[in-house]
């Protein structure tokens, strides 16, 4: 089975679950329409008992680069539908009844960390990192990252990340907390698919009760999150410091705020 959004990609087979980001020419930069799909894959087979795992994972050189800024965009610039289609994606990761892995094959940026971290197990290749690039763009973390990185690694390193933009490479991820494993690049298939197996071939219902219970214990704040941040992102989506953030990206030169 495939979605039908181009850019997405869903198969079940032997009890597992893959859900593919596969807009390669954009770094799997996502759009309303791919997060629903993603959303919606994860949704429909949430309930069918012969899944025993799920894999979140993106094609070619990059896991996803956040949302898709510019050339051909489907959905055009993030608004609130963008918003709540990374809010739902986000808590259908977390409620799906499965262990779900984020493989990250490569660069994940911007709402694609919030993707990675919504993952139970998150590994990913050595040579990925880890970018919440939203503030390049006089924006704030959505899709639950404001919740999800400060339940992995506290309140001084997220705060950082968030700030200053800087990129986390992946073996900075694992020793701060952010990320299960890092695998190196050769072996990452491989990596995924001995974890993938030893997932499926567990007890499935003691996985489903162990994640809700951790789940639950660490991302209380997580339904709170997803609102304060569609009501912050909102107001600095209408504000001129995004306006030019977004032109200096396309322009490829350093952005001037607080000029508008």
């Amino acid at each position: 089975m495939s979605s039908d959004i181009p850019g997405v990609d869903t198969t079940v087979d032997d009890g597992v679950l893959r859900v593919i980001l596969n807009r390669p020419a954009r770094m799997n930069a996502v759009t309303t329409e791919t997060l629903d799909a993603v959303a919606d894959s994860f949704d429909k087979y949430a309930g069918d008992a012969a899944v025993r795992v799920a894999i979140l994972t993106g094609t070619g050189r990059a896991f996803c680069t956040g949302a898709d800024l510019g050339g051909e965009n489907i959905s055009g610039p993030p608004d609130s539908a963008t918003i709540d289609a990374a809010n739902r994606t986000a808590a259908a990761i977390r409620a799906f009844p499965r262990p779900v892995i984020g493989a990250v094959n490569g660069p994940a940026a911007g709402v694609g960390v919030s993707l990675a971290l919504a993952c139970d197990l998150t590994v990913a290749t050595e040579s990925s990192y880890f970018l919440l690039a939203f503030a390049k763009v006089g924006l704030m973390p959505d899709g639950g990252a404001t919740a999800l990185v400060a339940a992995s690694v506290g309140r001084a390193r997220a705060l950082r990340l968030a700030l200053l933009a800087e990129r986390l490479p992946a073996r900075e991820a694992l020793a701060s907390g952010l990320i299960a494993d890092v695998f190196p690049d050769d072996e990452f298939a491989a990596s995924v698919t001995a974890l993938t197996r030893r997932l499926a071939d567990g007890p499935s219902e003691a996985f489903h009760l162990t994640k809700d219970a951790v789940n639950d214990a660490t991302l209380i704040e997580l339904d709170n999150a997803f609102d304060r941040e569609r009501t912050g992102q909102l107001e600095l989506l209408a504000a001129a410091d995004y306006r030019e953030g977004v032109a200096a990206f396309l322009e490829k030169r350093p952005a001037v705020f607080g000029r508008g």
